[in-house]
């Protein structure tokens, strides 16, 4: 259900995506261009993805490929139903401003009011919780979390669970993507309209706009063509962590087909789900105070361009699923792209699949967009005060001069040169995203501010005091520790960079505090690396939201 910041990585599956349409002798029609690019990464080992391109309320092009069950070799078509994840919180939101309309709710009753005993539940609004700004903490980010989703649980008692968790920030004083937010949405919605989410949601929404083969998903009664989840790694798919979808709620526990999320996002955008006002409001993003990083995020909704053409819309993603739903309001146009994996297939991450046929589709109207132009007039002497490393929390960003020329480099990826637009800011051509240098009061550049996709980035330049550890010391760390049944935290390295990756989810980089003692930049979570008397490291000790626990090393 994680919305994960789409930085430069996207951009790049991106690029591949077409490149063998592009290096054709003669073009092809879009829909064969699709397809051919489509077929390229289907095997018979590989889970499956459904594919729908809509202009002007007609659907343009619709298809499915690879597998929505392995075992069966039953393949994904447009009719295929998946998981869809966070792209659940638009409707979420929806379902709020449906009984904020008929007089039943307020954008400004605290939480208070609905769930007593929250710290600052007087404060928190239903606007903050719609608007992530509401500083909960967000349960999905708890340390147990993947050990426990395997099994139900009664809302009171996931609500219970993180209740008294530390608050992040204060309400309104920051941004930071919240499940726990839109779980407690869910159960407003219940609570004020008197009947189930479920059940609100296909009265009020499913059964009207002819989505037969949408609703929450109930993992004791599957619905029939339901695909399964899948984890893609080194090219290989095995069974994912199965949730338990009664830990998703309003946060992301629907299931879909392309087609209905296409009468969806038909009914949204022309004004027969809520109200003209009620749309404005999903769609404006809110104000964050001055120097927050976030998203430019309405109500269930994000904002952001792909190619520099506006889009509305959302991704998902859990164990075994990822989505996107994306639209541009400008063009009519809907892109929608569902998959039974995460790791995904190699490629075939929505996000990438939705940006490159957004490409393709509209390359006329995306021509006629002015590039971004290069400023001559940037003295290249003040490269120099550029070059180094930035945190980007999820990666390092390590940019580098040659002959006048600056180029950055995102951990993991290809090296791409930056082009310089004003003094201290540069841009990529090779995808829509942009940096600012911000510097001190001394003139000294402290930290990189990256923008793209709708997102904002403050990511503070590593300095050179920062803890060098000897090889032998980083490789001691390397390897696999046990977080769970089922769950496993591996630990590589690159170069005197160190990642950890937990079963399903992305590789991030940790960050030494000593030879020991490291830290997540993207979360706040803390691990330290216990060794026995012979010098050898045992097990890992992982600290997260007043939470403390041992992983033991599988040897």
């Amino acid at each position: 259900m994680m919305s994960r910041i789409p930085w430069l990585p996207a951009a790049i599956a991106v690029l591949a995506f077409f490149a063998a349409t592009k290096s054709d002798a003669a073009p092809v029609p879009f829909a064969d261009g699709v397809a051919r690019q489509l077929e390229k990464l289907t095997s018979d080992e590989l889970p499956g993805i459904a594919v729908l391109v809509a202009r002007d309320g007609k659907i343009v092009y619709e298809a499915g490929f690879g597998f929505a069950d392995l075992a069966r070799k039953t393949r994904a078509g447009p009719e295929t139903k998946f998981r869809i994840g966070s792209v659940t919180k638009q409707f979420t939101a929806a379902a709020v401003l449906r009984l904020v309309g008929q007089g039943k709710l307020s954008l400004t009753d605290p939480l208070e009011k609905f769930f007593p005993g929250f710290a600052r539940g007087r404060e928190i609004t239903v606007h903050h919780l719609l608007t992530h700004t509401s500083g909960i903490h967000s349960y999905t980010g708890k340390p147990e979390f993947l050990e426990r989703v395997i099994q139900p649980i009664a809302p009171a008692e996931l609500i219970a669970w993180f209740r008294d968790d530390p608050a992040d920030f204060a309400p309104g004083a920051g941004f930071l993507y919240n499940n726990s937010a839109y779980f407690l949405l869910g159960e407003i919605v219940a609570q004020v309209s008197g009947k189930s989410y479920a059940a609100f949601l296909r009265e009020a929404f499913f059964e009207p706009l002819g989505m037969n083969d949408t609703g929450v998903f109930v993992n004791a009664a599957p619905p029939s063509g339901i695909a399964l989840g899948y984890s893609v790694a080194a090219g290989k798919a095995s069974p994912a962590l199965d949730w338990d979808m009664s830990w998703a709620g309003g946060a992301g526990a629907l299931y879909s087909t392309v087609g209905d999320l296409f009468r969806w996002s038909e009914a949204l955008f022309g004004g027969n789900v809520v109200s003209a006002e009620a749309l404005i409001q999903m769609t404006t993003p809110v104000k964050l105070p001055p120097g927050v990083d976030g998203m430019k995020y309405g109500y269930g909704l994000v904002l952001a361009a792909v190619d520099r053409l506006p889009t509305i819309g959302h991704n998902g993603g859990l164990n075994g699923w990822s989505s996107e739903l994306l639209r541009l309001p400008e063009q009519k146009c809907t892109v929608i792209v569902l998959a039974n994996a995460l790791p995904p297939v190699v490629g075939r991450a929505p996000a990438a699949v939705t940006r490159a046929i957004v490409g393709k589709f509209l390359a006329t109207e995306i021509a006629a967009v002015p590039p971004l132009q290069e400023n001559p007039a940037v003295d290249r002497k003040t490269y120099a005060d550029f070059v180094g490393r930035y945190d980007y929390k999820d990666a390092v960003m390590t940019v580098t001069q040659e002959g006048g020329r600056l180029f950055s480099q995102l951990t993991g990826q290809t090296r791409f040169e930056i082009f310089p637009s004003a003094p201290d800011e540069f841009f990529w051509k090779i995808t829509d995203a942009q940096v600012v240098f911000l510097r001190n009061e001394k003139k000294e550049v402290v930290a990189a501010k990256h923008s793209q996709g709708g997102n904002t980035l403050r990511a503070p330049r590593l300095t050179s005091s920062a803890l060098k550890l000897s090889d032998a010391e980083l490789d001691a760390i390397v390897g696999r520790y046990r977080y769970g049944p089922g769950v496993v935290m591996t630990v590589t390295r690159d170069g005197d960079l160190v990642f950890a990756q937990l079963t399903g989810q992305p590789k991030l980089p940790i960050f030494p505090k000593s030879a020991t003692n490291f830290e997540w930049r993207v979360v706040p979570a803390k691990v330290s690396f216990a060794r026995d008397a012979e010098g050898r490291v045992t097990h890992a000790v992982h600290t997260q939201n007043g939470t403390t626990f041992e992983a033991p090393k599988i040897k």
